[in-house]
């Protein structure tokens, strides 16, 4: 798998979910921190995004969307000074319809695609740690044509639910949160800051990130990732750790850790298996680099991830958004 694919399916905890929203004036949602990333894709009227912590009011047209990537609180509204509601969830989470809050006007209205994906914040891969609170994105003037394909195909399927709904909506919200990050990263390579957006398009570091994402097992070295990338050790690990923000051995440690942990959350593969897997060559070896990392042994950490039935992680209530 390539290295973004990677991120999300070792991040996940959940299925995503979303829903077709109709406001009029005056309203105001403010959604509480969890594990919840969410978006918002204005399709008619404007919106207001209140972003997480102090930052000013940002206003959202129509064909703009919006990603909160971190857990953190924040809020939706009709204008960049209205009163904010507390969410009000249903039992599966989910935000309820809300009626217009009282005050006068009612003549302005708008139409958005709200949704909601459930990630491990607890240990975000760094290619989505690095994000900023929210991103924007704006699909208007043929900017964007794949995202904004997606997020139509995406209302239509939520207005006229058909057999196979169940199957199509997380493929379709999946897409569209890639589609997302796709577009993000290609406007932030055309920046002179250094980091991931560099590292995806940098054919060399991109290579040698391919490589240990495909065999996180092989035992590698700087040389052999420096030669795979076509540069050598010296010059190659300078990249790697600027553009990347760890040397490459740390990264594969983290990289092998973090698969060690989803392979102990998500499967009943044997300690020996999951060592092999990641690199290691017993499984006392595994054992003490895993409590390491995690500051419990492996078997600890299943038996606590796996109790009554759910992570660690999902014990917060998710900050989750749609109908």
């Amino acid at each position: 798998m390539d290295v973004l694919s990677d991120a999300i399916t070792a991040m996940r905890t959940g299925r995503p979910h979303a829903g077709h929203h109709r406001r009029a004036a005056p309203w105001g949602v403010r959604f509480p921190a969890g594990d919840g990333v969410g978006f918002h894709a204005v399709l008619d009227g404007e919106a207001w995004l209140h972003p997480p912590g102090d930052a000013a009011p940002v206003r959202m047209a129509a064909g703009d969307l919006v990603l909160l990537p971190h857990g953190a609180s924040y809020g939706i509204a009709d204008a960049p000074d209205r009163t904010l509601r507390p969410a009000v969830l249903d039992s599966d989470g989910r935000l309820r319809p809300q009626p217009p809050q009282a005050g006068p006007g009612t003549e302005a209205s708008s139409s958005m695609l709200c949704g909601a994906y459930l990630l491990n914040q607890a240990r975000p891969h760094p290619l989505l740690a690095e994000l900023p609170p929210h991103l924007r994105l704006s699909t208007r003037d043929g900017r964007h044509a794949r995202l904004r394909t997606v997020i139509e195909l995406l209302t239509d399927e939520l207005a006229d639910r058909q057999p196979g709904a169940d199957a199509l909506l997380p493929a379709l919200l999946d897409t569209l949160l890639l589609h997302v990050l796709r577009a993000w990263y290609a406007e932030q390579a055309d920046t002179e800051r250094p980091g991931w957006a560099h590292a995806l398009h940098d054919q060399a570091i991109s290579t040698a990130l391919h490589a240990i994402h495909d065999d996180p097992a092989h035992p590698w070295t700087v040389e052999e990732l420096g030669a795979r990338a076509g540069l050598s050790r010296a010059a190659f690990a300078r990249r790697f750790t600027t553009l990347v923000g760890r040397p490459p051995l740390a990264y594969l440690t983290w990289w092998r850790m973090t698969t060690a942990g989803r392979l102990l959350r998500d499967t009943d593969a044997p300690l020996r298996t999951i060592a092999h897997r990641t690199g290691y060559l017993s499984e006392f070896a595994f054992a003490k680099a895993f409590k390491r990392e995690y500051g419990v042994s492996p078997g600890r950490y299943r038996s606590t991830v796996h109790l009554d039935g759910r992570t660690e992680q999902r014990t917060a209530l998710p900050a989750r958004i749609g109908g």
